[in-house]
């Protein structure tokens, strides 16, 4: 008896000293911290149990505003906006993360401080698209997008919305303006 009491016991400390802590900063294709692809609003308090949730107003969903749903932290610094696939839908699962908060990273270390160079470095891009006032850098192995304002781009790729712009056109310090993750 005392044998087996104490084989349990052993094996269950193994089992906790293995566990392994998940970081609540890390970003990855089907993750941010805790956050899942298939987490449900309901369960954003599970997920972020010491931050502040702001969700969208029950009837908002006339407004046109996209009913973001945005995470702060207790002291007040925005660290994500969550975008759900149904509107004011407590079972919707999150269909886009905006990151806000430069201490989340991916496995590479891009982070909302990174730069061209970094992305192009550590990651395939799969796509650049032109806009109006920026480019978006995607890739796919991530499900990111990165934002990068044209104003980092040279005086003659800014104004030309059917120029195909080149990874090589884009300088290794531009700026990223803003860091998306999408989900399906």
């Amino acid at each position: 008896m005392n044998k087996s009491l104490l084989g349990l016991i052993i094996l269950a400390l193994i089992a906790f000293s293995c566990k392994k802590e998940v970081d609540p900063f890390l970003i990855s294709k089907h993750h941010i911290g805790l956050l899942t692809d298939s987490t449900q609003v309901k369960d954003l308090e599970l997920v972020f149990p010491n931050d502040s949730i702001v969700k969208p107003i029950k009837g908002d969903e006339f407004s046109g505003s996209t009913n973001d749903i945005s995470i702060y932290e207790k002291g007040g610094k925005e660290l994500l906006i969550l975008a759900p696939n149904q509107v004011l839908d407590s079972t919707a699962v999150i269909k886009s993360v905006q990151i806000m908060d430069s201490r989340y990273k991916t496995e590479k270390g891009i982070s909302t401080l990174s730069t061209f160079k970094d992305i192009d470095q550590n990651y395939k891009i799969s796509r650049i698209n032109n806009l109006i006032n920026s480019i978006v850098i995607t890739v796919d192995e991530i499900n990111a997008s990165f934002t990068i304002d044209k104003k980092e781009l040279s005086p003659d790729l800014r104004f030309d919305l059917s120029l195909k712009i080149e990874k090589i056109q884009i300088p290794d310090k531009a700026k990223i303006k803003y860091f998306f993750v999408y989900w399906n």
